[in-house]
């Protein structure tokens, strides 16, 4: 899995001071987590530690460097809080907690739930959050959303998606890259927001944007990159993405301006979210203030790793639980985000997880939650209590990755060089149907044939996220370049339509990586978490070079937004009205949907995938047909007749058609 940015050391936690039965009866709040509450007269100061023998909080100037100019000690409280508020208008003033442990002042921290903090992180700020919002953003509204079957999601990483000089950006790598419309490249074509809202998507997942550890805030000057998955304030924009990482207040801002610019132009934000470990267990805000409590540990008391990244955090403990359910709705309630991507969502036990969607949903129902369902490694607790992919029916509401029809159709993770489907291996025809029906209990599909998943994990469609490629490992245009050495750069185009029309076509939820409608590649780079602008930009001239799979793409997603028949949305609709054709020999798949009796406008529906290299002959109910993709075009309005029961489909490449 991933390693990202993280030094995989085998580092010793501290050694307990009690057992697991002392942390399961240390208190909890009951109230909302709240260290710092600002007004203009008095500033309120509280830190949990329930094993603290002292505890006080540092005030500073400035956000890093010299002495504090005043500390103040704090009063314990029965739920294992610490407090005290001290008068006067503090705003601006940087500040620390300390807690006294075992009789040892443990290493000053910023606190868990910081809102606000200066460069790189290290000491918090008090802030009246109501001066970082925008003109306008009291008004600001997610756009509406029916159904989780509506969703199309794009998953995209600051940097790559405007570092690029010809992307015709301002901000290039900032969060404001967002908010500029009219960008273009040299020929004239939209980049940016614009880009986004003419390829017709309306999620855009944003690879890590909290506050992180693997780039050094003080020397933007200098090029770095990384993808973020190493949290160091979980509650705070990170701040190389803005104009001004010094001024707390910056990032704050900046940050809701892209979410304002996103809502309006009809596009949701969904953040990914990595709350399965931290950058540095030992220095963390966690274990600075309440010692082990929020890691969970092997027998022998050192840090577990189901992540690969040195520590998993404990999210069965009951505050780590409520630290995580609170974290999202701040996000929700501060920020306006209306999705969250759960990092290593495997790790994760499912009554967090639950507990999350539940109190999500007080909120706003049609906000999305999806998660990757795996870990790294092996977590410290039964795999029953997991938020495993195998378990998501457990926990209604929240979808997980399909990576049955990713591999299905393009080949295994561990081998850059193995091909499926789109190449033409025969034996991936079932992954790939498993795909194509939402990784649902469906009659048509044999189980025993399925790459990973001998049964139906998903309880509806919507629970399955529809992929053939991410951030993670080679995009798709690398992987076909990859397992066909020898192809013209025609027949990678034709592949890579094929497997885009596979997930675009899918009842489960469409995800697209950023990049992947203008061929984008990685040059080859299998995990490039920290590899340079020049492996990982999106070259916006290849927009104006790789026009015809750009327009098939978004000709694909009108087609979808436009017929329910290819998002039904429930196990009984699928059931009942998509059926699997019987095919002669290998590497094709076709399927029949029932349009009408979803309200469709088409009544009856064709779908053919021949990965072959050669045409292929699909036998199909006798009828009269308008064709509407063919060749690798897309044509909604019909303008090629068919009539008859046996279908020519040209080779490596899609065709769908209805009565």
């Amino acid at each position: 899995m991933k390693l990202k940015n993280i030094l995989l050391t085998s580092m010793l936690s501290t050694a307990l001071s009690m057992g697991a039965q002392d942390f399961k009866d240390w208190p909890i709040p009951v109230g909302p987590i709240s260290e710092m509450s600002y007004s203009s007269s008095m500033t309120h100061f509280c830190v949990w530690s329930p094993k603290a023998e002292q505890a006080k909080v540092n005030l500073y100037h400035h956000g890093t460097g010299g002495l504090p100019y005043e500390s103040y000690p704090l009063k314990k409280a029965a739920d294992g809080t610490w407090s005290t508020s001290v008068k006067g208008n503090l705003k601006g003033v940087f500040y620390t907690f300390q807690v006294l442990v075992n009789g040892k002042w443990q290493d000053e921290t910023q606190g868990i739930f910081a809102k606000a903090v200066g460069v790189n992180g290290v000491r918090a700020q008090v802030m009246d959050m109501r001066e970082t919002n925008p003109a306008g953003w009291e008004a600001d509204q997610r756009p509406a959303l029916n159904s989780f079957s509506d969703v199309v999601l794009y998953e995209m990483h600051h940097r790559d998606f405007s570092v690029d000089p010809e992307s015709g950006i301002r901000h290039q790598g900032k969060y404001l890259a967002l908010t500029e419309h009219g960008t273009k490249n040299r020929g004239g074509l939209a980049t940016g927001i614009d880009h986004l809202t003419e390829l017709g998507v309306n999620h855009v997942h944003i690879l890590p944007s909290y506050d992180y550890g693997s780039v050094d805030e003080t020397r933007l000057h200098t090029p770095q990159y990384n993808w973020g998955y190493d949290p160091v304030n979980y509650n705070v924009p990170e701040g190389s993405y803005s104009t001004n990482p010094e001024d707390p207040a910056t990032r704050i801002k900046e940050f809701k301006q892209m979410v304002m610019a996103m809502h309006r132009a009809g596009i949701r934000v969904v953040l990914d979210v990595v709350y399965n470990h931290v950058f540095d267990a030992n220095s963390s805000a966690f274990q600075r203030t309440a010692p082990d409590y929020f890691f969970r540990h092997n027998d022998d008391g050192t840090l577990a790793n189901g992540s690969g990244c040195g520590n998993e955090t404990a999210s069965d403990m009951p505050m780590m639980r409520k630290y995580m359910v609170e974290s999202v709705l701040y996000w929700i309630n501060e920020y306006h985000i209306d999705g969250f991507r759960f990092d290593l969502m495997g790790i994760h036990d499912l009554e967090t997880m639950n507990a999350i969607r539940e109190a999500v949903n007080n909120v706003d129902a049609s906000i999305f939650i999806y998660g990757e369902g795996w870990a790294a490694a092996t977590p410290k607790l039964p795999d029953t209590k997991l938020a495993m992919k195998a378990h998501v029916a457990e926990i209604p509401g929240i979808a997980a990755f399909g990576d049955e029809m990713r591999d299905g159709l393009r080949g295994g993770w561990s081998n850059d060089k193995e091909g499926a489907f789109l190449i033409g291996v025969p034996g991936n025809e079932e992954s790939v149907k498993f795909g194509i029906v939402g990784a649902i209990n469906h009659p048509d599909i044999d189980f025993s044939k399925v790459n990973y998943s001998k049964e139906a994990w998903a309880a509806q469609p919507t629970q399955m996220i529809s992929y053939v490629s991410c951030h993670d490992d080679m995009c798709i245009a690398d992987r076909i370049k990859a397992t066909t050495e020898k192809a013209s750069k025609e027949e990678r185009v034709r592949l890579q339509k094929l497997a885009e029309t596979a997930v675009l076509t899918s009842q489960g939820v469409p995800f697209i990586w950023c990049g992947d409608e203008v061929m984008r590649d990685k040059k080859g780079v299998h995990n490039s978490f920290n590899s340079p602008d020049s492996i990982n930009t999106i070259l916006w001239k290849q927009k104006s070079e790789y026009q015809d799979l750009f327009y098939y793409m978004k000709n694909l997603i009108t087609l979808r937004k436009n017929h329910p028949a290819f998002r039904m949305g429930t196990t009984d609709k699928v059931i009942k009205n998509l059926r699997f054709l019987p095919v002669k020999g290998n590497n094709v798949i076709a399927y029949k949907l029932n349009g009408e009796a979803v309200g469709d406008a088409w009544k009856e529906i064709i779908v053919v995938l021949n990965s072959n290299k050669k045409a292929t002959k699909v036998e199909v109910p006798q009828g009269e047909y308008t064709v509407v993709v063919r060749d690798g075009q897309v044509y909604e309005s019909g303008s090629m007749p068919f009539k008859g029961h046996s279908l020519l489909v040209p080779a490596q490449s899609a065709l769908i058609m209805y009565k």
